[in-house]
């Protein structure tokens, strides 16, 4: 295995090379507010990436990865967004799904998914949100019934609506958590389910964003079917599968996250410097804070490695998770400011947004997504300082 600096000028070097010719204008392309942007040049150039061993870098060999260390993974990412590479395409199911089949998936379940994950063959979604089961996710209502009661072979069948569902028109599978025990209430009589999604029962309808980009969509689910051994884990289990798939979710790609991050606040300061902004006192006080917060950001998320060495983030990870989505709401906030009256323009019709007001109005869903900054104080509380349980019903 080779050290952490090798690894990383070995994918700078390779990103150096590959990200040419065909390849060379994905630069920048997609991202929060942006997953529309060449979406099929994207995925091609990930099938690229799977074909030299370039993705799921993190996963253990016999899976189909390189089994790299977390300091590996961590330069992985920070190189990828340094590159500029394109948004990737198959995050959901490299980083989500996949690490939570090798942790629970049957034999069988690896089989038949990883392999097709590793090579970007099928895409996924998360069937996790309801109209009113979003940050409290323990309020589930789509529920699942095995088709012939006492049947070992019978599918499972699958009807509620599933909201907020990032990429789902592009999806071809779907983990969705459902009820199973019908007489349950909150987080138990839960089951996590793998979804195909091009199937009589699916209907899958994009949201128009503030944005005017539709990456989330509603989904609904009539009687959807799937395989008898489509279930991960247990029937009921879904509860204790699910969190560990969002602990997943905050692992070392959150480190590239922040590249991003950084590569905004810089432009943002070079912005302020050629148009004037810089001048006023009080923008000048915001970008400086915003440096700040930024390497506090840095600091929580090394810090939660720990965690992540251990087998997932603990409850702490809600402290960098709420830090890092106001710290980027408020930059889209200050983008406006140093844009002036300038930033009230669209820069074509109908729609046409540029990229400092499109990162002002994706960047309200950051408090939101992934657990709102609410429910993360909550855990916080409940979790981390132990203090007494909010009152549920």
């Amino acid at each position: 295995m080779s050290s952490v600096e090798e690894f990383r000028a070995e994918i700078r070097g390779w990103l150096a090379g590959h990200l040419t010719g065909e390849f060379a204008d994905l630069r920048g392309r997609g991202g929060p507010g942006r997953e529309h942007e060449a979406f099929a040049e994207r995925r091609a150039w990930e099938r690229h990436m799977a074909a030299e061993g370039w993705t799921c870098v993190g996963w253990p060999e016999e899976f189909g990865g390189r089994g790299a260390t977390l300091e590996q993974q961590v330069a992985f990412h920070e190189e990828y967004a340094l590159a500029r590479a394109p948004a990737r395409v198959n995050h959901i199911g490299e980083q989500l799904l996949g690490p939570t089949l090798v942790a629970f998936g049957t034999p069988e379940q690896r089989a038949r998914f990883l392999p097709r994950i590793v090579a970007v063959d099928e895409l996924w979604c998360q069937g996790y949100s309801e109209p009113d089961a979003g940050s409290d996710l323990a309020n589930i209502r789509t529920r699942a019934e095995r088709e012939g009661q006492g049947s070992a072979g019978g599918d499972w069948l699958v009807t509620g609506q599933k909201i907020w569902t990032s990429l789902a028109h592009e999806s071809d599978w779907c983990f969705v958590v459902a009820r199973t025990d019908q007489g349950s209430r909150r987080h138990h009589g839960l089951s996590y389910l793998l979804v195909p999604l091009d199937q009589p029962g699916v209907e899958i309808r994009p949201i128009t964003q503030l944005t005017g980009t539709s990456e989330f969509n509603e989904v609904f689910f009539d009687g959807a079917r799937t395989g008898a051994g489509n279930i991960v884990g247990a029937p009921g289990d879904g509860w204790k599968v699910a969190m560990a798939t969002l602990g997943f979710e905050r692992g070392v790609s959150t480190l590239g996250q922040q590249v991003g991050f950084r590569q905004e606040l810089e432009a943002i300061v070079a912005l302020a410097r050629s148009n004037g902004a810089a001048r006023d006192p009080l923008i000048r006080d915001r970008l400086a804070r915003a440096w700040t917060g930024l390497e506090t950001i840095r600091c929580n998320a090394l810090r939660m490695l720990d965690g992540v060495a251990a087998g997932a983030p603990g409850p702490e990870a809600s402290i960098g998770k709420i830090f890092w989505a106001t710290w980027h709401r408020e930059l889209g906030e200050l983008a406006m400011d140093v844009c002036g009256a300038d930033g009230m323009l669209a820069a074509g019709e109908p729609y046409d947004l540029d990229d400092w007001q499109r990162l002002y109005l994706f960047s309200r869903s950051d408090t939101i997504y992934a657990g709102s900054n609410e429910i993360q104080r909550t855990i916080i509380a409940e979790r981390v300082l132990g203090l007494p349980k909010e009152a549920r019903p």
